[in-house]
């Protein structure tokens, strides 16, 4: 069994993995859906988003390696680091659900994205930058796809709403940990390496109001609860998620196809 990687305490990598590990982990999980699609087009637009996620993810673990500056890869820092280590929120982390959830987690974490990717065009680090506005065109197809089928449901019949309510009060106790600050994105703001996600609020609600709006749906109310993973502390998916995630790697140390 391969040992797993330790990177350094740099703020800035944090940052950058925050955003590469809610990617992967969001991408292995709509990887479950394939073969398993309501409908045959929507198999494979799930696939797809689930490979441009992977592939937004390939690009930010490259980075944020680089900046840890000890020449790992970006497998490596998949494959190889431990559920601590990793910084994704915990709503990418959450079980697949039905068609509903995932309906409603894409909208949400696309939403999320298109704020952070229009910010990250800014970035005072030049490949970050880079990153984010290839990123944009993809989180765009992402964004539109997941609105039309939240609403398509939302204001269909009584049974898809029922669903896509019942997604929302799932999901909705995880939004308060995507927008809370610490250290990490105080350092982000100083350095001009990225916003402070809090800062994302205002237009990602807006964008959550309209969208819910047109549906018909409510949003819930806001509970003292406060998920974690953003700190590495996960829910009790998380750990399965990696097990599937990383066994080849882990029990054949360098194995290639």
């Amino acid at each position: 069994m391969t040992q797993s990687i330790e990177l350094k305490e740099d703020l800035s990598t944090r940052y950058v993995l925050r955003i590469a590990d809610s990617c992967l982990i969001l991408s292995q999980r709509l990887t479950e859906w394939c073969g398993h699609g309501p409908v045959l087009e929507e198999d494979i637009a799930l696939s797809n988003i689930a490979l441009d996620l992977l592939g937004q993810s390939r690009l930010l673990l490259t980075h944020a390696a680089r900046l840890d500056g000890q020449n790992y890869d970006e497998d490596q820092m998949a494959f190889l680091r431990d559920e601590r280590d990793f910084n994704n929120i915990t709503l990418v982390e959450l079980p697949r659900g039905d068609f509903a959830f995932t309906v409603l987690r894409n909208f949400m974490f696309s939403a999320l994205a298109m704020q952070l990717w229009a910010q990250l065009k800014q970035s005072s680090d030049a490949g970050l930058a880079a990153i984010a506005e290839k990123s944009m065109k993809e989180t765009r197809y992402h964004h539109e796809h997941s609105r039309d089928w939240l609403i398509r449901l939302g204001d269909g019949t009584a049974e898809s709403a029922a669903k896509m309510q019942a997604a929302l009060e799932l999901a909705w106790p995880y939004v308060k940990e995507i927008f809370a600050d610490d250290a990490i994105d105080a350092h982000a703001a100083q350095t001009g390496l990225g916003p402070r996600w809090s800062s994302l609020r205002d237009g990602w609600q807006k964008d959550m109001d309209d969208a819910l709006a047109e549906a018909g749906l409510h949003q819930p109310k806001e509970t003292p609860f406060l998920s974690t993973g953003k700190t590495g502390v996960h829910s009790e998916h998380m750990g399965f998620i990696l097990a599937e995630m990383q066994h080849l790697q882990r029990a054949f140390p360098g194995a290639t196809w």
